[in-house]
């Protein structure tokens, strides 16, 4: 992966637009991948779901908490990407309180399909979801890639999370950093 480009798709986001009135003030917005990534260097985190244990409990709420610390070794923004629409991760957000951490849908899981990443999960009834990876862009370029062991898409209920913690990816930024 490292050396590769990330996956050029259309994310369809929803941004808040008083304009638009009512009590729903949203409108839809295409959200092109490139642009995202371009001359910025971003953590990317992937997660099998909105509302599910790990993400909810452990990993998100991590990354938010060490916003600053990325941002405080060389990291312009720090990007969870999950296959689920936007309506899913606005409330998941709001319900965590991400104020830092960019929530990006992929909705249609092209990305996280290009990613090579999309696994079924239809024994629990989720259908296709992401495995657990994460990144770090340059550029649109992948230079750092972090994976969780055991990729599967045979109904296996493993889910392990460690390798794609933002502990885990900050000590490899300081590391390059330092040398």
């Amino acid at each position: 992966m490292i050396g590769r480009q990330v996956p050029n798709v259309t994310l369809k986001t929803r941004v808040r637009d008083e304009s638009v009135g009512g009590d729903n003030p949203f409108r839809w917005e295409d959200v092109h991948t490139k642009e995202l990534f371009a001359n910025k260097k971003i953590a990317v985190f992937s997660l099998p779901g909105a509302f599910t244990p790990t993400c909810s409990n452990e990993q998100c709420p991590a990354f938010e908490r060490l916003y600053d610390e990325f941002k405080a070794n060389g990291i312009d923004e720090v990007y969870c990407v999950s296959v689920n629409d936007a309506f899913v991760m606005y409330q998941w957000g709001k319900q965590l309180g991400i104020e830092k951490v960019k929530l990006l849908p992929d909705g249609s899981g092209d990305f996280t399909r290009l990613m090579g990443m999309l696994i079924k999960k239809d024994h629990l009834g989720f259908g296709d979801r992401s495995w657990r990876y994460a990144m770090i862009v340059d550029d649109g370029e992948i230079t750092e890639w972090f994976e969780e062991p055991g990729i599967n898409d045979n109904g296996s209920d493993s889910d392990p999370y460690g390798e794609t913690s933002p502990e885990n990816m900050l000590a490899v930024l300081k590391t390059r950093k330092a040398a």
